[in-house]
């Protein structure tokens, strides 16, 4: 059995390879969502992450899809003290930003759709600078004081702003964030790597990394001269046109093959291995997809095989 990591300075324990929710209730319906989320439990994963605004984008959705989904499959099975859930606020098209107001309203809802009385994890989102960071520290820590969170996080956050969020709760006493979640994988390395990161490593918060196969780029389906049905191949099949998309492949394929894995294994195993990095995010729409995801878990990348990816990365 895969053994779980401790999240940041939280009392929380997760699998190396959270789930990603945002096909719930999007291009996964019901039953599928829920055949993969029982596939992920089976192997042993506890760290399933969504949103509230997952799949606002999506003709006929509104928001909150997603964290429905997933509200009715643990109350189908009954699991709700065996699961890490985490979701975001900020960008539900009825809870914009991070006022306090907002906060505390969607947190509500997304309790209500959740069908549980505590989120574990509770990202902002997408930071609004609208607001001071004591405004939203504060509205957090309520939620925390409250009992409907457990721990707080960050996403889509400037070095700066975290920085400050930091010092404001720790000078005051209130809850700080203990994780993280940037945009980060083999192809895009910049969206993390300098000061959010060296910010994220000197507080001891843990990276949770979303695009962790670049939109599934780096499951290594895109190749010159073929075609992908994914409502996402026209960005990820752009990697294909730069030298280091291609560099990236030639390396994973090599890795891969010394493995006998597969290459979304490879390149999750590689983002895992990074430092504050403790589970990189992937979805899964199928069952089928899921093995190569759950099997970077188990997946120990050798020194010169971690330096062949990054090297090829950097190019």
């Amino acid at each position: 059995m895969t053994s779980l990591r401790p999240l940041g300075s939280s009392d929380l324990h997760v699998f190396p390879l959270a789930l990603g929710g945002n096909v719930f209730g999007w291009t996964a319906d019901e039953a599928q969502s829920f055949a993969v989320l029982d596939a992920y439990a089976a192997a042993g994963g506890n760290f399933v992450d969504s949103a509230d605004m997952y799949s606002a984008w999506a003709e006929g959705n509104e928001g909150g899809e997603s964290e429905t989904v997933i509200g009715r499959w643990l109350a189908s099975r009954g699991n709700r003290a065996d699961v890490v859930v985490a979701t975001k606020v900020g960008a539900h098209p009825r809870f914009k930003g991070l006022s306090a107001t907002t906060i505390k309203g969607a947190a509500e809802e997304s309790l209500r759709r959740l069908g549980t009385d505590h989120i574990d994890l509770y990202y902002t989102h997408f930071d609004d600078e609208t607001v001071p960071v004591e405004e939203i520290v504060t509205a957090l820590d309520q939620l925390v004081k409250d009992g409907k969170v457990r721990a707080v996080a960050a996403s889509n956050i400037s070095p700066e702003r975290l920085r400050a969020s930091l010092d404001f709760a720790e000078a005051e006493g209130l809850t700080r964030y203990v994780a993280l979640q940037p945009h980060y994988n083999l192809v895009s390395r910049a969206t993390y790597e300098g000061p959010l990161q060296e910010t994220a490593d000197r507080a001891g918060l843990a990276a949770v990394p979303y695009f962790g196969l670049a939109s599934g780029f780096l499951t290594g389906k895109y190749r010159p001269g073929t075609t992908v049905d994914s409502v996402r191949a026209a960005g990820a099949g752009g990697h294909l046109d730069t030298e280091r998309g291609r560099a990236v492949l030639s390396a994973l394929d090599t890795v891969a093959e010394a493995h006998e894995a597969e290459l979304a294994s490879v390149a999750l195993a590689w983002l895992a291995s990074r430092p504050t990095v403790v589970a990189p995010i992937a979805s899964a729409r199928t069952v089928e997809q899921l093995p190569a995801l759950v099997a970077s878990a188990d997946l120990t990348l050798t020194d010169a095989e971690l330096t062949l990816l990054t090297e090829a990365s950097a190019v």
